[in-house]
């Protein structure tokens, strides 16, 4: 709904897009529109800071209750809405492309957002990048860009991970051994994260599949039983401990 209005001109649901971005965009020479949902911890702050990036799906009901249990969590919490432009029917593969190249419009999109953050007045310095699904790919190519520690979930690796990862920050990283589509990936960046002497924690969960942080099915409901025998969809066994992972990775290198 957010995503259409945005595509039509007008205001955006603010239950999924609360600050607008496009200013300091268009500036950057990014995305015309760019908008997120910022979710803000209690207190005055400052508060250490984390950029959020949504899964291949777009920015959703998920992506703000992410958010928001990072922000419950103490952290100044902005999820960039990639798709501002054109919602994601435009946008996704552009925006595919642009992760695959490791340039592009989406990485002004998300520098753009992360210095919204650092230049808001209330942060401690210190920020984290966090993504899911298409996010974790772009959270992957990003730790070796400024961050103090990033949180991959089941993102694919770049074709070059050893030349991308070099002098990554901290990485936490989470896979479900159900994922079709990420066969060994966790073990792949596991050994290319040791011979780079990067800090790494990497688990993959053994009941759990693609895209299981998530609260909820968000595929077409005629294609859920594809989705699920594909491996894709919510695991309540596994989140709460990849949940865990996440809080106390960012604690470590965010927080102290």
């Amino acid at each position: 709904m957010a995503r259409n209005a945005a595509n039509r001109g007008e205001d955006p649901d603010p239950a999924l897009h609360n600050v607008d971005l496009s200013g300091a965009s268009l500036a950057a020479g990014g995305s015309p529109r760019l908008r997120g949902y910022l979710a803000e911890p209690e207190g005055d702050g400052p508060f250490p800071a984390v950029l959020m990036i949504h899964e291949a799906f777009g920015l959703d009901g998920i992506t703000v209750r992410h958010a928001e249990r990072m922000a419950a969590a103490g952290y100044l919490t902005l999820a960039v809405d990639l798709f501002s432009d054109g919602g994601a029917r435009r946008c996704l593969v552009s925006t595919m492309r642009s992760l695959a190249a490791g340039q592009g419009r989406a990485f002004t999109d998300l520098a753009t957002a992360r210095q919204w953050l650092l230049d808001s007045g209330r942060t401690t310095g210190k920020i984290g990048v966090i993504g899911f699904c298409m996010g974790g790919g772009f959270a992957l190519l990003l730790a070796n860009d400024g961050f103090d520690a990033a949180a991959v979930n089941y993102g694919r690796l770049p074709k070059d991970p050893e030349t991308a990862l070099a002098g990554a920050c901290p990485i936490v990283a989470n896979f479900g051994a159900k994922d079709r589509s990420l066969s060994g990936a966790a073990a792949r960046l596991t050994s290319v994260l040791e011979s780079l002497g990067v800090e790494h924690d990497i688990k993959e969960f053994a009941t759990a599949g693609h895209s299981f942080l998530n609260d909820e099915e968000t595929e077409p409901r005629p294609l859920r039983p594809l989705f699920r025998v594909l491996g894709v969809g919510p695991d309540p066994q596994a989140a709460p401990a990849a949940w865990r992972r996440i809080e106390d990775h960012f604690a470590r290198h965010l927080k102290d």
